[in-house]
């Protein structure tokens, strides 16, 4: 699917994040799926950092013709393991 008709609404403000940096993680995932396995109401996740590399939190739903991106915060401790190799990725030996 193209990412050229992406809808923000009122909601993925909520926690204060700015465009800019709910977008450059949106585009940059490091985990893409399903909020839950068994969730069948088009519903997703995405984790990605924002431009100051902070780890974000982004739900959205996907329709034909956009994406409906309905909240944006801080990554929390709940879907961290869902990004838990990234560590590895960058070379972190801790």
């Amino acid at each position: 699917m193209s990412y050229e008709n992406i809808v923000f609404r009122k909601s993925a403000y909520w926690h204060k994040l700015k465009k800019e940096d709910i977008l450059h993680a949106f585009m940059n995932p490091y985990y893409d799926g399903p909020i839950d396995e068994s969730d069948v109401n088009n519903r997703f996740i995405r984790i990605g950092y924002d431009r100051a590399g902070n780890l974000l939190e982004i739900m959205y739903n996907e329709y034909e013709d956009c994406v409906c991106i309905f909240h944006a915060m801080k990554c929390r401790p709940i879907h961290l393991h869902l990004v838990q190799d990234i560590g590895d990725n960058f070379g972190n030996v801790n």
